[in-house]
């Protein structure tokens, strides 16, 4: 059975809290774009052929995808700060084997091993939802979600800087000692949650999930080098299809997945993930194209002639913007939910690859298309875990983030690939050295805005709420508040006073929605009047256990017909019994 282990508020943590997690985000986000400005010389200094040299970056991606809805779920079962530990101290030691290298396999392995970092932001988020007071909640999740955008941004300029002036290694010593400073302030700062999901980790599940992951990712990010229509790549793809397809099949048998595939399936959840997807191909292709052109030589008729130094400092704003628009978002959703904001986001993307498409000529140019993007990209981000937290139970809040990170991660692959196939098809061979267009930077910024047209469209299908019940379902904190609001909105489930055996109303009984399978379908305290509401995912029998400090424990059984009413059911807790 899962369930929380903590009766009541896991801690009321403020403060640096919000800070240090955010960094440790950062610090994680900043693996991924950590050797970008080194990309071209990656071949010779690794004295490999460039085929070879992606193996540098496509390891990083891998290991990333498939480890963030692992250490989700491990986050859930045995503590979030515990994990996010873990998840930097395995990135300072690839950190550090990537430092003391010169070679190709050794340094995939350091790079793989820095990636497996990415799964320290679904916990990140997963600690706030635990920490933090209501009112905090949302303008706190927001910046952890940014947080990929931010290090990416800030890590552009920096990496450049160090790249120009340094020998290149110096980049892997510098990301050693952030992670280090990270875990340092993390043992120093953040207190472990005891929210828990009960049960054990599925280790099958796991594996299923990381071959179908890396045999559907890796055709994506190779596929220009293999072919795209090469047996290798269909059968790794067809592959893919099979491994995912038996893996959903045995996560819907198992009784502790690693996935849970039927809240996966709740509108909210799924719309928000395919959404997501949309949102990283998005954010990835500015961060193609906006170096490359920023970098040609003038000569070329179109390119604007900047150093590394400086296109990297005309693209950071990208990320200090999306840092910037996380108290925005705080206010925007309280007033009209994260559904809308995330819808704004979009439309905000949209009218900057739009009007990007017009102004390419000039550096100061492109400052504007990276202030305009890193603003919609950073409330559609924002919005992202505020839709999923208020759509799964506490105990799965770090699954649940982890997956729509890796949804993120898929749209940020496919994006790369694509993005990387046109600029490669449409560039011209001068003296043997393929040179990118303008033509492919426009089509590169016309399938931006189409993917983000998709998602506009797919974010429309999320369930509408009312301003108000979103605005305080995004405040929801561990104590499953989340859970009485969406009953509230959804009036689908079990509603009722919890009493002591007098018949007085108990406030702050922890109310627990059992299904059949012995799982927890939901949970949440009582109010000052001993009143509760719980919502139900389908028709069925189940149990609601109640318990409160100075009364006994009480199960009570009761069914649901599925349909849009409440259940009254009231909870009569008898007295505490007391033994010698």
């Amino acid at each position: 059975m899962t369930q929380t282990t903590n009766d009541q508020p896991t801690g009321r943590a403020t403060g640096p809290l919000v800070p240090v997690l955010a960094f440790a985000g950062i610090v994680v986000a900043v693996m991924q774009t950590l050797l970008v400005p080194v990309i071209k010389d990656l071949p010779q200094l690794l004295s490999t052929e460039p085929s070879n040299a992606t193996w540098v970056l496509t390891s990083t991606l891998l290991s990333g995808a498939v480890a963030t809805p692992i250490m989700g779920r491990l986050g859930d079962l045995y503590g979030k700060r515990r994990m996010l530990i873990a998840s930097l101290a395995v990135m300072v030691v690839g950190a550090l084997v990537s430092a003391l290298t010169s070679t190709l396999l050794p340094m995939i392995v350091g790079r793989t091993l820095q990636g497996f970092a990415m799964g320290a932001i679904p916990l990140g988020i997963g600690l706030m939802r635990d920490m933090l007071p209501r009112e905090k909640l949302g303008s706190a999740m927001a910046l952890m979600s940014s947080s990929i955008g931010v290090g990416g941004g800030l890590a552009l300029p920096a990496a450049a800087l160090v790249a120009q002036n340094a020998n290149w290694h110096a980049l892997f010593y510098g990301a050693a000692g952030l992670g280090i400073l990270a875990i340092a302030l993390t043992l120093l700062v953040v207190p472990e949650s005891k929210v828990r999901a009960e049960g054990t980790f599925d280790a099958l599940g796991a594996l299923g999930l990381s071959v179908g992951l890396v045999l559907f990712l890796l055709p994506i990010t190779k596929g220009s080098d293999w072919g795209w229509a090469s047996g290798l790549t269909l059968g790794m793809f067809g592959a893919s299809a099979a491994v995912l397809l038996v893996w959903g099949v045995y996560e819907l048998r198992t009784k502790a997945p690693l996935v849970d595939l039927r809240t996966t399936a709740r509108p909210a959840v799924l719309f928000t993930n395919l959404a997501s997807i949309m949102v990283g191909v998005s954010f990835y292709v500015v961060s193609l194209v906006l170096p490359q052109l920023l970098q040609l030589p003038k000569e070329t008729g179109y390119g604007l002639g900047q150093s590394m130094v400086v296109a990297g400092l005309l693209v950071a704003p990208l990320g200090l913007t999306m840092m910037f628009t996380a108290p925005v978002y705080a206010r925007l959703s309280a007033k009209y939910g994260p559904k809308t904001t995330l819808i704004l986001g979009m439309l905000i993307i949209a009218i900057g690859y739009g009007a990007g498409l017009g102004l390419m000529s000039a550096p100061w140019q492109s400052l504007v298309i990276a202030v305009v993007l890193g603003a919609g990209i950073g409330l559609a981000y924002s919005s992202l875990p505020a839709l999923i937290v208020g759509a799964v139970p506490a105990s799965e809040t770090g699954a649940a983030n982890g997956l729509n990170t890796l949804m993120r991660s898929i749209g940020t692959s496919v994006s790369s690939a694509v993005i990387g196939m046109v600029l490669a098809n449409t560039a011209n061979n001068v003296g043997g050295v393929e040179i990118p267009t303008m033509h492919g930077f426009r089509v590169s910024f016309l399938i931006a805005t189409a993917a983000v047209a998709v998602g506009l469209l797919l974010a429309l299908f999320l369930p509408r709420q009312r301003p108000a019940a979103a605005h305080t379902q995004l405040r929801a904190s561990s104590e499953e508040d989340a859970n009485l609001e969406r009953a509230e909105e959804a009036l689908r489930g079990f509603r009722g006073r919890v009493v002591d055996a007098t018949g007085t109303p108990v406030a702050r009984a922890k109310v627990t929605l059992i299904d059949r399978r012995g799982r927890q379908a939901g949970a949440t305290l009582s109010e000052d009047d001993g009143s509760y509401a719980l919502a139900v995912p389908a028709q069925g029998a189940y149990v609601l256990a109640a318990r409160a400090d100075g009364h006994g424990p009480l199960a009570s059984s009761a069914t649901h017909a599925g349909d849009d009413g409440a259940v009254d059911v009231d909870l009569a807790l008898p007295a505490e019994t007391v033994t010698a």
